[in-house]
């Protein structure tokens, strides 16, 4: 397959060049962080003090492999960090341990061949979680604690797609979650005993992505609460707590914190159980509220830094909150917040930005069927000729667009293209009903908010027909592919990346554990067979007019590389339009600067022939 050639852009090249630093981690007396940064062109580990005032520390580079980092933890002894690796590049990742200063690095878990997913550390000492992922359909998941200095494992659990989510003081009780994409299921279990007893209520349609362990307060009967973050029998995700007791006890489960126009999003507590953090996400913008257990009041923070807060952490004394924060004009920073004061200040310095970029604004659209959508609007200023437009569709589709720094969307409004980014039915943040509302074949409605999407633009007079073009990534990808596709008169061009083309093919290729879980979302791959032919845009490949640019890693196994090479045979076979890029030593994501600066400056030259002329 051939890959397309760009020339340079100083604008393009200076936004994707604006590196960022999040995922942190503190020490147990919460003065040094570690965390991820792309300053140097590809995700490494750092690590510095914690200053509440004056010149910002100059972080100490950890490196490891030449292979992209994904995610850092310290442990509970602040003897070693845990480090979760991209292997080359690719899907499967790779658990690393080291000491703070650099020295005694050692790879734990993972390999090109088998998948190793990181986990908490345990409460006290030193030993991590790690969980190995079956590499064959019908094969269990087993979760080990691994101690990092003699490398010994001791059996955690087994599970058919088991996640660890938290490890009680003592390592007695594990908290973990099973099942399909948004149809999980979250026990604790007694490792003493054996025994394991759910922590969700039927009907389990729902998730529990963050659910964590600790003292009850003194006004509680019971010795620990689980606290989750869950929508599970729930219209909206909320804060629910269940008290545990010795001999598998368990009190009922409560909602302890809950908002009729916003979802809890993170979840975090001290090691007394007395403070909780929670992140609310009201629409895509984030909120944070302070929750003292004992007397049940929550405070609201004000003055957050940016619009979009992630991977929260509160101290071990409740003292101090360390979290990532982003927005539209600002990639992504670590800042301070003081738990007692509310005062925040900036850990981590950032890039210089060039002059221009766009502010988008929450769009609201009635869908053909009378259901909300909402989006947000990147709005390019007026040219000589016709205004044109593209639609950008995220990837999950259990995912939401939200006002981050997007050096693409801020490049193609540069050069004259606004940028519509919509969360259609599917999308996460918006409630149990919303996510669920594309399972199966509810798809077809997913795919008709798109061409609602499109036409809304066009009443809004931010495009005429011929200049409105669709984009995606992974799911957003597919639904690209399947616009052109099933709609082949609407849009003008596409530029799908790492979508799948065929869903057959996507679950005989993909990684097991991916095609396990995907199947409450998609549908089984032998009993909804004909579902998925139906739906699978290389079926209905000769329907395609529209010019297309197909984007995607060459170490891809998530949506593996060949979706996209059967696509685009499929299309030269008959002489259509389409270009292909494929990123050298990139996986899903695209984590190198090199590689995306490559991927934008190739799709805005595409856009900007085929929209602009």
């Amino acid at each position: 397959m051939t890959t397309s050639t760009t020339v340079a852009d100083p604008f393009v090249d200076q936004l994707v060049g604006a590196w960022g630093s999040w995922g942190p981690t503190m020490t147990r007396n919460a003065r040094r962080v570690a965390f991820v940064s792309d300053r140097f062109g590809s995700p490494e580990v750092f690590v510095q003090d914690v200053i509440s005032a004056g010149t910002l520390p100059t972080p100490h580079r950890i490196t490891l492999s030449d292979d992209p980092v994904i995610a850092v933890s310290w442990s509970a002894d602040s003897a070693w960090l845990a480090v979760a690796v991209a292997t080359d590049g690719g899907v499967r990742q790779q658990v690393w341990v080291v000491r703070p200063d650099g020295s005694d690095a050692q790879r734990i878990a993972g390999s090109r061949d088998q998948h190793a997913e990181l986990g908490p550390w345990s409460r006290s000492g030193h030993r991590v979680v790690v969980t190995l992922p079956s590499t064959e359909p019908e094969q269990p998941a087993r979760a080990y604690l691994v101690d990092p200095e003699s490398g010994a494992r001791d059996d955690l659990a087994t599970g058919e797609l088991i996640h660890i989510l938290d490890v009680s003081v003592e390592e007695r009780l594990v908290i973990l979650r099973d099942g399909g994409r948004g149809h999980e299921f979250v026990v604790v279990v007694d490792r003493l005993t054996d025994d394991d007893h759910p922590l969700l209520v039927e009907p389990w349609a729902g998730s529990a992505e963050t659910a964590l362990i600790r003292p009850s307060p003194e006004s509680e009967s019971s010795p620990l609460i689980a606290y989750l973050a869950t929508e599970a029998g729930l219209p909206r995700r909320q804060l629910v707590a269940m008290p545990l007791g010795p001999h598998g006890w368990r009190g009922e489960s409560h909602v302890l914190a809950g908002r009729d126009d916003a979802e809890l999003e993170e979840l975090d507590a001290d090691d007394a159980g007395r403070v909780l953090l929670l992140v609310w996400n009201a629409a895509g913008r984030s909120e944070i509220d302070l929750l003292d257990t004992a007397s049940g009041q929550r405070t609201r923070v004000d003055g957050l830094p940016g619009q979009v807060v992630t991977n929260p952490v509160i101290s071990r004394d409740g003292r101090s909150v360390l979290l990532t924060v982003e927005g539209p004009l600002r990639p992504r920073a670590l800042w301070r917040l003081d738990t007692s004061t509310h005062a925040w200040s900036p850990v981590t310095d950032g890039p210089e930005l060039p002059e221009g970029l766009v502010e988008p604004t929450l769009e609201t659209l009635t869908a053909r069927d009378g259901l909300t959508l909402t989006g947000w609007l990147y709005r390019a200023a007026s040219g000589d000729g016709p205004p044109a437009a593209m639609i950008h569709l995220h990837g999950g589709p259990e995912s939401q667009e939200r006002p981050a720094f997007s050096p693409q969307h801020q490049a193609l409004v540069a050069a004259g293209i606004t940028v519509f980014a919509p969360n259609i039915r599917g999308s996460s943040g918006f409630g149990s009903e919303f996510v669920h509302a594309d399972d199966l074949a509810l798809r077809w409605n997913a795919h008709a908010d798109i061409v609602d999407c499109r036409d809304w633009l066009l009443a809004q007079e931010l495009a005429v027909a011929s200049t409105v073009a669709v984009e995606g990534r992974s799911y957003g990808g597919y639904a690209t592919l399947a616009s052109l596709a099933f709609t082949p008169d609407v849009f003008a061009a596409g530029v799908a990346v790492c979508g799948m083309s065929d869903l057959h093919t996507f679950y005989r290729d993909t990684e097991p554990w991916i095609a396990a879980a995907a199947t409450t979302k998609y549908g089984h791959p032998v009993d909804d067979a004909e579902l998925l032919a139906e739906l699978s845009p290389l079926g209905r490949a000769d329907d395609i007019v529209a010019p297309l640019l197909v984007v995607h890693g060459e170490l891809d196994t998530n949506v593996p590389v060949g979706e996209s090479h059967q696509i685009v045979a499929a299309l030269r076979e008959r002489g259509a339009d389409v270009e292909y890029l494929e990123l050298a030593g990139e996986g899903h994501e695209y984590r190198r600067a090199d590689s995306k600066r490559e991927l934008v400056r190739t799709m805005v030259e595409f856009l900007r022939q085929k929209l602009l002329g």
